[in-house]
């Protein structure tokens, strides 16, 4: 059993991909509203928990929780093997006050659980493993063909027609924190676990204060961050970012919320580090979620890029408004 496994502490905790984010707020009813709008799909509700889906194959992307203080709950990532989350439980340092595993019993797609907390500023993270996974879903959106200039990809009498609707959600692709000690945060997430900085941020004194970390997964491609986080004097969630169909969907979506009487923080524009289309917006609690398309996919071939913090390497095109 995995359970009986010793745990190395030199060994690293694999994780296999992002899954899930969770949401505690005092105004339920207006945080789901903004869900429906933004794209999600409900799928259960279990106590004063509601989960939704995007229409990938994880069994949920998001979790709403009904509280009595709003705050972030934390990101969760699949682990590679049941031994990976018991290493986790029994490796972690004493400051993390990581879990012993524990079932996800009402959760859509079942599997464990190991919860633990940031060492520097307390936030939860949780490591799952065994979920099931779900059928796909159709979004509704043509893969388009697009006419450029000198070069026609769409047949004579076809036509690009799209309907007023959100954005559909297709997955959870990366979330972020401000920390209030970020050498010591770095030190803790890339020693005790494979992320590896895709970029890498500093000041003009050259301290490091800002990392987009993926996944080091060896040859097999994945998202260019899954988890970023640089140093501020209050610990905070900056955002969670979820992926939609393309740029037509994007946009629509954006449309949407706009005439729904969201509140529009940054995009649409398109980042440097990470290539992203991106768009951000405020829910009713003061959360940011972003829309995104079109990212680059990195294998450990590529190495880390350092890089002078300056306001043009966020984007190169987009407004900046209220992030």
């Amino acid at each position: 059993m995995a359970s009986g496994l010793p745990s190395n502490p030199l060994k690293k905790i694999n994780l296999v991909r992002i899954a899930h984010v969770y949401y505690k707020h005092e105004d339920i009813v207006k945080a789901k509203k903004f869900l429906d709008d933004f794209g999600f799909q409900e799928t259960a509700t279990s106590g004063d928990k509601t989960y939704y889906r995007g229409y990938g194959t994880e069994p949920f992307v998001a979790c709403l929780e009904e509280s009595p203080k709003t705050e972030f709950g934390g990101a969760a990532f699949v682990v590679e093997s049941e031994e990976d989350l018991v290493h986790a439980s029994k490796v972690l340092p004493a400051e993390a006050k990581a879990t012993d595993v524990y079932e996800l019993k009402d959760a859509p797609g079942g599997g464990k659980c190991v919860t633990f907390y940031d060492p520097v500023d307390g936030f939860p993270f949780h490591l799952v493993y065994g979920q099931t996974h779900v059928e796909p879903r159709d979004p509704g959106f043509p893969i388009t063909k697009v006419n450029y200039p000198t070069e026609k990809n769409r047949g004579g009498n076809e036509f690009q027609r799209f309907k007023k609707r959100p954005a559909p959600v297709h997955k959870l692709g990366h979330f972020g924190m401000c920390v209030t000690d970020f050498a010591k945060a770095y030190d803790f997430y890339s020693t005790y676990f494979n992320f590896h900085p895709s970029e890498l941020v500093h000041n003009e004194n050259g301290v490091n204060n800002t990392v987009f970390f993926r996944l080091n997964r060896g040859e097999e491609l994945v998202d260019h961050h899954c988890f970023f986080f640089f140093e501020g004097p209050k610990m905070h969630v900056h955002h969670s970012s979820f992926e939609t169909h393309d740029f037509d969907a994007q946009v629509l979506g954006h449309d949407w919320l706009r005439h729904q009487g969201y509140t529009n923080c940054w995009g649409v524009g398109r980042h440097v580090m990470g290539s992203q289309i991106f768009d951000y917006w405020f829910d009713p609690s003061g959360f940011i979620l972003e829309h995104y398309v079109d990212g680059d996919l990195l294998d450990m071939s590529e190495p880390t890029h350092h890089t002078k913090a300056a306001p043009d390497n966020l984007h190169v095109w987009g407004e900046l408004y209220l992030l």
